[in-house]
C-alpha cells in the first residue's frame, strides 16, 4: 500500500500541498477514465484528506486536471515561461535558481519558476542527474550549472517560441 505523501500543485498563484494526490493519480493511471471522470475522482479523493475552501472547487479541479495531464504525459499548452529546477536543494541547485532569476531580471521577463525536490517527480520528468533545468517542458541541462550565456539563450528561445 502506498503511503500518503504531500504533493504540491499550483492553484491560482499559490502552491498548495495536497495529501493523497499521488495515490489517487496512481490509482486512475491504471484505469480507463475520461478527463472529466478523472478530475471528479481526484477531487473526491483529495477532498477526503485535505481542506478545500468553499468557492474554490473550480480552481482545484482545474489544477487537478493539469496534474492529471502531467502525470499521464499529456501535452498541455502553458502560458508564458515555465521554468523548473530539479534537485535536492543543494548549493548547486540554489545557484542555478539564482542564475535563472538574475537572467530573467536582466531580460526583463517574467516566468513561473518551480524548484522540484521530490525524487519521484524528478524521475518522472526523466532527470537522471541534478541540478537540472527545464524550460517549457524541455530539459536544457543536467548534472551541471550552465553558463549565464547559455541560460540567457535558452530563455530567449523559449520566450520567442
Amino acid at each position: 500500500m502506498d503511503a500518503a505523501t504531500q504533493r504540491f500543485i499550483r492553484i491560482g498563484t499559490a502552491s498548495i500541498g495536497l495529501i493523497g494526490l499521488d495515490i489517487a493519480l496512481n490509482t486512475i493511471a491504471r484505469q480507463e477514465m475520461s478527463e472529466t471522470e478523472a478530475v471528479d475522482f481526484l477531487f473526491t479523493e483529495v477532498s477526503r484528506q485535505n481542506y478545500i475552501p468553499p468557492g474554490n472547487q473550480k480552481k482545484y479541479k482545474q489544477a487537478l486536471l493539469a496534474a492529471f495531464r502531467k502525470h499521464c504525459n499529456v501535452a498541455t499548452e502553458e502560458e508564458g515561461l515555465v521554468i523548473r529546477i530539479f534537485g535536492t536543494g543543494c548549493i548547486s541547485c540554489n545557484s542555478l535558481q539564482t542564475l535563472v532569476i538574475e537572467t530573467l531580471d536582466r531580460l526583463k521577463l517574467a516566468a513561473d519558476i518551480e524548484q522540484i525536490h521530490d525524487p519521484d517527480e524528478i524521475g518522472r520528468a526523466g532527470v537522471t542527474m541534478t541540478p537540472a533545468l527545464m524550460i517549457n517542458g524541455t530539459i536544457k541541462s543536467t548534472g551541471l550549472i550552465p553558463t549565464p550565456v547559455q541560460v540567457e539563450q535558452w530563455v530567449q528561445e523559449a520566450n520567442n517560441a
